[in-house]
C-alpha cells in the first residue's frame, strides 16, 4: 500500500512539474532566481523541499526565470546523509538524485559533483576539534576577490545538529565527519562561485541558511552583494516563513501601531486554548498525544516549599545556533548557574523540564539535559524535581502555580508571558526582539535578577510584556506563517513529510494564490513576506 501511494505521489509530482514547464514562458532579459536546498530531503518531499518547489513553480508560471543549483553526489558527506553511528557510511546519493530528477523536471538545473581538494585535506588531516572549529581557507569568490572562507564556523552548526550535541568530542569519528564537512563545504563553495558566474541571479533562495551547504552559498552570496532569502517551517501546520534575515532566528518587525482587533484576539485565544492542552504540532511533529495534570504527588512535594520556579530547557540545535548564545556560551552553562543558585535556595522548588523533542526517535539528543542531571547528581537535591522529556506533564498548569519562569530560548517563555507570569530568559529567542520577557545583558545581571526575584514578595511585570507577547505570537502565527495547505497535505506516514494535493496549475499564479503573491513580491520587489489577508 505504501509503495503504491509513493508511486502515485511521484507521478503527480512529475506531471505537475511537466505541466508547469509547458505553461512557463520566461521573460527575456530578466535575471533568474537561483534556488538551493541540498539539506531538505533525500527520497521524499519534506515541508521545506515542497515550499521551495512550489515557489519555483509559481515564479516560472509568472514568467520569472528559475535556475536550481543541485547536488549530484557533490559532497563526500552531507547533513541528512550522515550516519552518526557509522561515520564511514556513504550518503544515499542515488536515492537523492532520483528524487531530484522527479522533482525538478520543470526548470533548468545546474548540477555539481564532488572533487576533493588534496591540498585542503592534507592541511586539516592532523587538526583537533578546536582547530577545525575556527579553520579558514582562501577562496576566490570573484575575478579579483579572494577571501578567507570560514569553513569551521560554517560547518559547526550542522555537525552539532547531526551529532545532537553542543560539546563535540575530540575523537576520530567526530574529527572525520568534521573534515569531510569542511572538504564538502569547500567543494560547494568552489562550485557555487562558478554557478553565480554562469547564472548571474537577481537573488538566491536557500533553505534554512544554517546547514553548511546552504550556509556556504549564503556566505558567498552576501560577500558578492547578492540578496539571499532563507526559508523555514512556520508556526502553524503546512506554513512557511521566508525572510532576508536568518530564518532560524525568525527576525520580525512588529509594527508599533499594531493593535489586535476583537476578532484577532479571539483567534489567538482559540489557538492558545488548544496549545495549552498539548494540541499542536511543529514541522509536522506532534509532541504530545496527551497531557496530564499535576498529580497529588507533585502537590504534596510542592507543599514543602515556599515557591515554585520552573526551568524550561530546549533541544541542542535550537540552543547551539550562533545567534542564540548571547549571554551564556551555551545552555548547559546557564543550567550550571541555576544549579549553583538552587543549592543555596532550599526554600524554593526548582522544576527542571526537559524539552519533549529531546528523545524523539531517530533524533535523540546525545548531549541531553537528562545526562546533565545525572552528571551533576541533581536527583540528590531535595528542592529540584526533574521532569523527563517523554512525561506529558502540563507545563501550563506548572506555570500557573509558579512564582516566575526560567527559560533559555523556548517558545513556552512567550506563552508564560501571555499568561502574565514573569519570565527570565537566558538565550536570545525569537521574541526577545521586542520587550516580552526579562532579558538581562550579562551573566552577572542575570544572576542578580534571579536572586532578586526569589527574594521579592511580588514581582512587578510590565503590562507591555503581556501585550507585546500577544502581538508577537499573533504576528508569528497569522502574518509571518504563509499557508501552503491549498497545495500540500501531510504524508500520513512519515512525520514532517508531505504530498502534493491535486490542484490546477493555474492556482500557482500570483493572482490566484495570496501565498504565492506574497512570496513573489518579497523575492522580486523587496516585500516583507508577510501575509496580507487577516480575515481568517
Amino acid at each position: 500500500m505504501r509503495g503504491w501511494r509513493d508511486t502515485l505521489g511521484n507521478l503527480r509530482l512529475m506531471r505537475t512539474g511537466l505541466r508547469v514547464a509547458y505553461q512557463s514562458h520566461p521573460q527575456k532579459g530578466r535575471k533568474p532566481v537561483a534556488i538551493f536546498n541540498a539539506s531538505t530531503r533525500i527520497s521524499r518531499i519534506s515541508l521545506n523541499a515542497a515550499f521551495s518547489l512550489l515557489t519555483a513553480w509559481g515564479l516560472q508560471l509568472a514568467g520569472i526565470p528559475v535556475v536550481h543549483f543541485v547536488c549530484k553526489a557533490g559532497m563526500s558527506r552531507c547533513v541528512l546523509g550522515t550516519n552518526r553511528d557509522d561515520e564511514t557510511s556513504l550518503p544515499p546519493c542515488q536515492a537523492c538524485i532520483a528524487q531530484t530528477n522527479r522533482s525538478l523536471v520543470s526548470a533548468p538545473v545546474i548540477w555539481f559533483s564532488y572533487e576533493k581538494s588534496s591540498e585542503l585535506a592534507r592541511e586539516i588531516q592532523k587538526m583537533g576539534i578546536s582547530e577545525l572549529s575556527t579553520f579558514q581557507y582562501p577562496l576566490k569568490i570573484g575575478e579579483h576577490i579572494e577571501m578567507e572562507l570560514p569553513l569551521g564556523n560554517l560547518v559547526t552548526p550542522a555537525l552539532r545538529w547531526v551529532l545532537r550535541r553542543h560539546h563535540l568530542i575530540d575523537d576520530e569519528p567526530t574529527r572525520f565527519i568534521y573534515r569531510e564537512y569542511i572538504l564538502s563545504a569547500y567543494n560547494v563553495a568552489r562550485e557555487f562561485v562558478k554557478f553565480l558566474d554562469a547564472v548571474d541571479p537577481q537573488c538566491i533562495l536557500v533553505f534554512n541558511g544554517q546547514f553548511f551547504p546552504e550556509a556556504t552559498a549564503r556566505w558567498i552570496s552576501v560577500q558578492r552583494g547578492i540578496r539571499v532569502i532563507t526559508h523555514e517551517v512556520g508556526l502553524r501546520p503546512l506554513t512557511a516563513f521566508f525572510t532576508e534575515g536568518e530564518a532560524t532566528a525568525y527576525p520580525l518587525t512588529i509594527p508599533h501601531d499594531l493593535t489586535l482587533s476583537e476578532a484577532q484576539n479571539a483567534q489567538l485565544n482559540e489557538y492558545l486554548a488548544q496549545r495549552f492542552q498539548g494540541q499542536f504540532s511543529m514541522a509536522g511533529i506532534r509532541f504530545w498525544s496527551e497531557m496530564s495534570t499535576l498529580g497529588q504527588d507533585f502537590l504534596d512535594l510542592a507543599a514543602n516549599f515556599e515557591q515554585i520556579v520552573p526551568v524550561f530547557t530546549n533541544v541542542i540545535f535550537d540552543t547551539s545556533q550562533p545567534h542564540s548564545n548571547t549571554i551564556f556560551p551555551h545552555m548547559f552553562a546557564w543550567l550550571d548557574m541555576i544549579l549553583e543558585i538552587a543549592r543555596q535556595r532550599k526554600e524554593t522548588l526548582f522544576v527542571i523540564r526537559a524539552h519533549p523533542d529531546e528523545t524523539r526517535p531517530g533524533k535523540e539528543s546525545r548531549e541531553s539535559v537528562h545526562q546533565w542531571i545525572q552528571h551533576n547528581q541533581v536527583e540528590k537535591l531535595p528542592n529540584i524535581l526533574f521532569v523527563e522529556a517523554q512525561k506529558p506533564l502540563s507545563s501550563y498548569e506548572l506555570i500557573q502555580r509558579s512564582k516566575f519562569i526560567l527559560i533559555y530560548n523556548s517558545t513556552i517563555g512567550l506563552e508564560a508571558s501571555i499568561l502574565g507570569k514573569p519570565v527570565l530568559c537566558g538565550g536570545r529567542s525569537r521574541f526577545t526582539q521586542i520587550p516580552t520577557v526579562f532579558f538581562p545583558s550579562s551573566q552577572e545581571k542575570y544572576k542578580e535578577m534571579i536572586e532578586e526575584f526569589l527574594d521579592a514578595n511580588a514581582i512587578e511585570v510590565s503590562a507591555e510584556f503581556q501585550l507585546n507577547a500577544r502581538k508577537f505570537l499573533y504576528y508569528q502565527l497569522f502574518y509571518s506563517s504563509l499557508p501552503f495547505g491549498e497545495f500540500l497535505e501531510e504524508d500520513g506516514v512519515w512525520p514532517g513529510f508531505v504530498r502534493l494535493r491535486s490542484f490546477n496549475w493555474q492556482k500557482l499564479l500570483p493572482q490566484n494564490s495570496a501565498t504565492i503573491a506574497v512570496i513573489q513580491e518579497g523575492l522580486l520587489e523587496g516585500g516583507d513576506f508577510m501575509w496580507k489577508d487577516h480575515s481568517s
